[in-house]
């Protein structure tokens, strides 16, 4: 299985985790396209840009689109970290998980600035593979 995940390259914090992740991908498993690419709207038409910077957006090889907590809960597994996220997914903490997330997403520049002292990256970049 193969993750393409389409991340903001203008947020610390998310910049942050993927280069977690990509440093935790031995085999390979995941892409990284960052949504502020000059030909992102190009090369993935079926993805709104402005929607994917409001929640995390991911891509399946079939096509199958998952968005916030299940891209980071997929990606983290198959990496095989984090395996503790998956109780995110559990049908009794999914919906309170997932408001948290989309919280977390909406005030993610505002929390940056508190933890890194950034609100956005201006160079921020994911090393070559």
């Amino acid at each position: 299985m193969r993750l393409t995940i389409f991340y903001d390259g203008g947020c610390p914090l998310c910049m942050a985790e993927m280069r977690q992740l990509q440093a935790s991908d031995r085999e390979g498993k995941l892409a990284f396209v960052n949504l502020h690419d000059v030909d992102f709207s190009e090369r993935y038409p079926h993805i709104d840009p402005v929607r994917a910077d409001r929640v995390l957006h991911g891509q399946l090889e079939s096509g199958e689109l998952l968005h916030g907590l299940d891209v980071t809960c997929l990606a983290w597994s198959l990496v095989g970290k984090h395996k503790w996220l998956s109780v995110l997914r559990w049908p009794i903490l999914r919906p309170l998980s997932d408001l948290t997330y989309r919280l977390f997403a909406r005030y993610r520049h505002g929390i940056s600035r508190l933890l890194t002292g950034k609100p956005r990256c201006t160079s921020c970049t994911l090393p070559d593979r």
